[in-house]
């Protein structure tokens, strides 16, 4: 763990946190934590935000869970698991101060790591399959806040609300852009994508970040399919 045992996330893992390293002394790890983000701050970010989606239309429904279990369970073991899961737990209980949070994640994170979490975030809203307004605004106003552009959010949601024109939403293109401009685009986003750039965070998230990337290249190849490239 990392700068998450300090500000507002720090003040918000409380008793959960504590349970998890047992007798531990917190106040060494807040002495001694380190301003670079591992593993750790990066999961811990997420089940805050997570926390945040979860209570944004004052319902937790199974899907959610479900989603939230599996992707925790497949990335982390069910062991540490069933740790995540109790942090969660007691992270719903709290009022959540979003913008300090999101000011805390934006400030000590890098880019292609705050486009995993939001990845995250709109695969937790649509494991339902469909996103419910007051989450649809709230993860909004979380990527907003982390700094994410707006045709990155689009790109993102895209990957899970396909319309007639969805590889051209995921790619952040329009029909009436050049191929130039189309290929331009699309190796930006690649490079923003790209599972390397979070690779420091470990294998498991490295994974994830892999999946988001092949749907990116999915969308590419349709778009050359489309316009002939």
């Amino acid at each position: 763990m990392g700068w998450t045992f300090a500000g507002p996330i720090g003040a918000l893992l409380g008793f959960a946190f504590g349970s998890i390293v047992d007798s531990t002394d917190l106040e060494q790890f807040n002495k001694y934590h380190s301003e670079t983000t591992t593993t750790g701050d990066f999961v811990v970010s997420l089940l805050v935000l997570i926390a945040a989606v979860m209570k944004a239309d004052q319902r937790i429904v199974r899907s959610e869970l479900d989603f939230v279990k599996t992707y925790l369970t497949r990335s982390f073991g069910q062991e540490e698991t069933i740790e995540m899961l109790k942090m969660l737990r007691d992270m719903l209980k709290q009022d959540i101060p979003i913008k300090e949070v999101t000011a805390q994640i934006r400030t000590q994170m890098d880019y292609s790591s705050r486009l995993q979490l939001m990845h995250l975030l709109f695969g937790l809203a649509f494991a339902d399959g469909t996103i419910s307004e007051p989450e649809a605004i709230q993860i909004e106003q979380i990527g907003i806040d982390l700094g994410i552009s707006h045709s990155d959010l689009v790109s993102l949601k895209s990957m899970f609300s396909r319309n007639n024109d969805w590889a051209y939403s995921m790619l952040g293109i329009s029909r009436n852009d050049s191929n130039e401009d189309i290929k331009k685009k699309y190796r930006q986003l690649a490079l923003k994508n790209h599972p390397d750039k979070v690779a420091y965070l470990g294998e498991e998230i490295r994974q994830n970040a892999q999946e988001k990337f092949q749907k990116i290249q999915e969308a590419w190849e349709q778009v050359k399919k489309d316009r002939g490239l």
